[in-house]
């Protein structure tokens, strides 16, 4: 495939690294000439300096001829002129957009992202995504990642091992052999920064991250097993009222059950956050202020949400409430740098706008083969849910006896509606849904298997 992305920025530097990867032809579009010269030289793609929207520049980066324009640029216009351009003078048939400003998103304006209108095929939001991607985790108390795949009936969980945990040291099939009652499938390791596929054999270390796939009914137990039992969230501390903050508050407002507290420091953003909010208690000033995060009762907070545009008041603001009481602590954190901070940091969960909207944008890019995507630990792995085709060298195996290729498990089947776990030795039918966990480098591999023609393998 032939792919043009404008924008070198931190998600264009993601999309072109993960399609590049896979052997799809890139191009990408920066006016920035010094990011233009990075993206070259760190990856196997091609760099043209130029104005994303503009049509010489576009013609250049060979547009014509693509099957997909990704605008992501840090302009919402500059991304949906693009998606114009593409369509009325080159017509590129895939076009996805980023856009921030939600007021291009109101449903009132729904009509606004179509063919005769703006024709953009994909909207991606990177705050709604953001906020949705907290409001799982708030749902999923002592896990560091999740994510849901097959309509919600099967969830991924990145969960820390606890040296306290009663089955540390063990592997996953003495796990099954001491509670035969847990259906779960182990995926993925992240030991000491080196992310693998363990065999079923292989024993659970003190501080490893491992993802298991599970049935959301399993999930409490899962948790007390693995040494993450955790409270459930009554009381929640929101520290910037942005559109993130706002969105996370109106959604925990509709649970009911959930007492939030929101801290702004901007005055009119304050007063529009409490304009729009119903049951939030809206504070002025700042996430750092000691009296303010007591006022707001971060020492009572089962959860404390830090979703400021500044990195370090994020993370100084999460430090502070947790040290005096606060349960756990959720950041948003752009700089990667600070990444290898949360431990010492003690900070629970880091929530990185970038993975998160890659993700989301090549869910879409792979539509049709594959119809669930979850990026991992930065990139290292990717979790795809597709279906199982006519075609499909899987069809008609035991789930414990296919051939993979190397460094990929299964997750989970899902059959007529019932979760299959490996183990459970079920056939694979037309029809089927499946969950993959891949190590970066098989990721088209695991696309081969979802794909409609034989002429693939």
């Amino acid at each position: 495939m032939k792919a043009v992305v404008c924008g070198a920025g931190r998600v264009g530097y993601g999309i072109a690294k993960a399609l590049s990867r896979e052997g799809n032809a890139v191009t990408v579009v920066d006016w920035s000439p010094e990011l233009i010269s990075q993206v070259t030289t760190d990856l196997d793609v091609r760099g043209i300096v130029g104005h994303g929207s503009h049509p010489d520049a576009l013609e250049r980066a060979g547009v014509g001829d693509a099957e997909l324009l990704v605008a992501v640029t840090h302009s919402d216009e500059t991304n949906m002129i693009a998606a114009q351009v593409a369509h009325s003078l080159f017509k590129t048939p895939m076009r996805i957009a980023r856009v921030r400003a939600q007021s291009y998103l109101d449903p009132a304006w729904r009509g606004l992202f179509s063919t005769g209108n703006l024709p953009v095929d994909v909207v991606i939001s990177p705050e709604l995504e953001v906020g949705r991607s907290i409001l799982q985790r708030v749902e999923t108390p002592g896990a560091f990642s999740t994510a849901l795949f097959a309509g919600g009936r099967v969830q991924l969980l990145g969960i820390r091992m606890d040296e306290d945990s009663p089955v540390a040291g063990s592997s996953i099939d003495q796990i099954r052999d001491i509670f035969p009652d847990l259906r779960l499938s182990l995926c993925g390791v992240n030991r000491e920064g080196k992310l693998f596929v363990p065999t079923a054999a292989d024993p659970l270390l003190a501080d490893d991250e491992i993802y298991i796939s599970i049935e959301p009914a399993m999930l409490e137990r899962a948790l007390q097993i693995f040494g993450q039992e955790t409270e459930r969230v009554r009381r929640v501390v929101i520290v910037g009222a942005g559109n993130i903050g706002v969105y996370v508050a109106r959604a925990l407002e509709r649970l009911g059950r959930v007492k939030v507290r929101l801290i702004e420091a901007d005055k009119q953003r304050a007063e529009s956050a409490a304009d729009q909010l119903k049951r939030t208690v809206v504070l002025h000033g700042d996430g750092l202020t000691p009296e303010l995060l007591s006022e707001a009762g971060a020492d009572r907070a089962e959860l404390i949400i830090c979703v400021t545009n500044d990195d370090k008041v994020n993370l100084l603001s999460a430090v502070m409430a947790k040290r005096v009481g606060a349960g756990r602590a959720i950041c948003l954190v752009n700089e990667q740098a600070f990444a290898p901070l949360r431990d010492a940091l003690d900070v629970d969960v880091f929530i990185d706008p970038r993975t998160t909207t890659v993700s989301t944008i090549l869910q879409h890019i792979r539509r049709g083969r594959i119809t669930g995507l979850q990026s991992i630990a930065g990139g290292l792995a990717e979790a795809l849910e597709g279906v199982v085709l006519a075609t499909s060298p899987l069809l008609g195996k035991s789930i414990d006896e296919l051939e993979l290729p190397d460094n990929v498990t299964v997750g989970a089947l899902v059959q007529e509606g019932k979760i299959c776990m490996p183990g459970d030795g079920t056939i694979v039918k037309e029809g089927d849904r499946m969950l993959l966990f891949a190590e970066a480098s098989a990721v088209s591999k695991v696309e081969r298997l979802f794909r409609v023609s034989l002429d693939y393998f």
